[in-house]
C-alpha cells in the first residue's frame, strides 16, 4: 500500500474513532454505548439490532447490556444526547457495555459489523488508557506534593486545576425573552 493510501486509511480510521468515542457514555458507573448509536454505526435499523439481541438474549447477561430506566432516559434526552434519534419512542434504549458491544458482532454476522466492532474495541481501549494515565499522573502529583513543602502548594494547585476537564457549555434550547 502506498504512503498516500496508508495516510488516507489512517485519517478515515481516526474520524471513525472520534465518532465512536463521542457515543460512549458513563451510565451506572460503566462505559456504555446506546442501541440507536450502535445501530447507526452498524448500518442497521435500531429495531433490527434489538431483535437480534433478543433472539440471542442468553449471550447478553446484565453486565453486558441493560435497558435505561425512565430517569436515565429523561436525563439523556434533556442533555440532547439522544435528540437525533427522532420523535417519540415506545421503549427506552438499551445500553451495551464493552463486552456487550463485542457480543453484538456475533449476532449481527456481517463484515461491516466486524469492522465497526474492531474500531469500537479500539475506542474503549484508548479511553481506558487515557483514564489510567490521568490517574497515574494524579498519584504522582500527590507523591510530589507530600515530598515538597508548602512553598510549592500554589504550583500543585495550578497543575490540578489544569488536569480538571472543563465543564461543557450547555446550550439552551428555545428562545430567550428579553
Amino acid at each position: 500500500m502506498s504512503l498516500r493510501a496508508t495516510r488516507k486509511v489512517e485519517a478515515r480510521s481516526s474520524i471513525i474513532a472520534e465518532r465512536i468515542e463521542r457515543r460512549i457514555f458513563l451510565l451506572r458507573g460503566q462505559k456504555v454505548m446506546l442501541s440507536p448509536d450502535l445501530a447507526q454505526l452498524y448500518d442497521v435499523e435500531t429495531r433490527a439490532l434489538v431483535q437480534a439481541v433478543k433472539r440471542n438474549v442468553e449471550r447478553f447477561p446484565a453486565d453486558f447490556m441493560f435497558q435505561l430506566n425512565d430517569e436515565e432516559f429523561r436525563s439523556l434526552k434533556s442533555q440532547t444526547v439522544i435528540s437525533s434519534w427522532g420523535g417519540s419512542r415506545r421503549a427506552a434504549p438499551y445500553a451495551f457495555t464493552e463486552q456487550g458491544v463485542a457480543m453484538i458482532s456475533t449476532v449481527l454476522r456481517s463484515k461491516r459489523a466486524i469492522r465497526v466492532n474492531i474500531e469500537i474495541m479500539r475506542a474503549f481501549v484508548r479511553l481506558r488508557q487515557m483514564l489510567a494515565s490521568h490517574a497515574d499522573l494524579a498519584r504522582k502529583l500527590d507523591q510530589l506534593e507530600k515530598k515538597y513543602d508548602a512553598q510549592f502548594k500554589v504550583v500543585f494547585d495550578a497543575i490540578r486545576e489544569l488536569m480538571t476537564p472543563p465543564q461543557p457549555n450547555r446550550r439552551r434550547i428555545g428562545f430567550s425573552v428579553r
